[in-house]
């Protein structure tokens, strides 16, 4: 009789996770078209990441300029999503001798970033991040400039988050 209940219960608790909400990550089934993301013109009203930080306000529309960086792993994974910093901020390769293995990460001015930092979301119509990484999608490389077209989102710790829906890449 116990081994039957032990059986049971195991079989239970492996159905429970197919219970629960269906979590709102973005779907990989579909290919997306990330033409319609790409800007062949730089959009006009370029600000810099710190422009916006200090002076944008939730669900305001921006253009905003930044470098890839700001972490080690500026990419969130499977999502079209990664960090941007300032493009007045110097990465650990453009000082001269400084033979920093992730020069993206701007560790050499990490008391700037607080401030010069924001992390790019590009989104879909339904305000969902696309699916796939945006390193692969979009074509682009830690340390790149890129001009981004979107929409100011703020957390109740301001941190700073841009849903964007154009993204210019410069070379």
């Amino acid at each position: 009789m116990m081994p039957r209940c032990v059986l049971q219960g195991v079989i239970m608790l492996a159905l429970l996770p197919g219970c629960g909400e269906e979590e709102s990550t973005p779907s990989a089934s579909a290919p997306i078209d990330v033409s319609k993301y790409l800007l062949n013109e730089l959009p006009e009203g370029i600000q810099s990441v710190k422009a916006i930080y200090e002076s944008s306000t939730d669900k305001q529309d921006v253009v905003v300029e930044g470098k890839i960086g700001g972490r080690v792993d500026p990419w969130v994974e499977g999502r079209a999503a990664f960090e941007i910093v300032d493009i007045s901020l110097k990465s650990c390769s453009d000082i001269p001798g400084d033979g920093c293995p992730t020069p993206w990460d701007f560790c050499c001015a990490r008391d700037e970033l607080v401030e010069a930092r924001a992390l790019v979301k590009v989104v879909g119509a339904d305000g969902k991040p696309l699916a796939g990484g945006a390193k692969s999608l979009f074509q682009v490389r830690e340390l790149q400039t890129v001009v981004v077209r979107g929409t100011v989102r703020r957390d109740d710790k301001g941190n700073l988050t841009v849903l964007a829906n154009g993204l210019f890449v410069r070379e």
